[in-house]
């Protein structure tokens, strides 16, 4: 019987949860400049719910990334220090695949058809973006994440078009997207539980195997530049 605690903050919600034979003890709030006040408190504050201490624990998984950069290196060193302390591996975890696992879990039984497009608002008028198959009982990926602008993502949905997409890009980029986008796409724009999905992939990762040290726990960054220069906001805006 596995036990497993995972943390994530790589978007504006803090995610802590805790996957258990007998179910899922789980805290979202939110997070941005408070998951790393909330994250340790919080994780305790589970494991005390279930009655198990740190040492317990089989592996201890994080969002690794794409995602807010301050919440990556939160999430990573979090669960690096909380593994070393308790002498547990630890599993990274894709953050837009997690946000693939929540539309397959909202859809049910009926599962999700074909290629799953994960679009995330990455600001700065870029997308972070990434294709999955769901076979049945793992995930493939078909897309590795990475950063996209306008352009380019819409090139790549036309080279691989989606049967199903989830992720707020397809909100805040409706306009832009919706030539490409084909008619009746599964989709979802917002998350129904991020600590389910996050529980339900720190499993199938910790039943597959890979986990690994603690000492190699690293944050996924697809983006160098994390901030536009004020000339590059003016310019945006169609300031002179």
């Amino acid at each position: 019987m596995s036990s497993l605690l995972a943390l994530d903050s790589s978007t504006e919600t803090l995610v802590v949860a805790l996957s258990l034979e007998s179910g899922l003890h789980a805290h979202e709030s939110e997070g941005g400049g408070r998951a790393s006040e909330q994250m340790v408190p919080q994780a305790m504050a589970l494991l005390a719910q279930a009655g198990l201490e740190l040492a317990q624990l089989d592996a201890i998984a994080f969002a690794a990334g794409p995602g807010a950069f301050t919440g990556l290196r939160t999430a990573c060193a979090v669960a690096q220090g909380l593994a070393f302390g308790a002498a547990r591996p630890v599993i990274p975890v894709d953050s837009l695949l997690l946000v693939a696992e929540d539309l397959r879990l909202q859809q049910g039984p009926a599962g999700l058809p074909g290629i799953c497009w994960v679009l995330m608002d990455a600001r700065m008028n870029e997308v972070y973006a990434a294709a999955y198959c769901w076979q049945g009982d793992r995930w493939d990926t078909l897309r590795a994440p990475a950063l996209y602008g306008l352009p380019a993502l819409i090139e790549a949905l036309r080279d691989l078009p989606p049967q199903a997409a989830a992720g707020n890009a397809l909100t805040v980029f409706a306009q832009e997207l919706a030539p490409v986008l084909p008619a009746g796409l599964v989709q979802a724009s917002q998350a129904r539980s991020r600590a389910a999905a996050l529980g339900s992939l720190a499993r199938q990762a910790f039943l597959a195997g890979t986990a690994i040290d603690a000492a190699e726990a690293v944050p996924v960054y697809v983006r160098d530049k994390v901030a536009q220069t004020t000339a590059e906001r003016q310019a945006a805006k169609g300031v002179a």
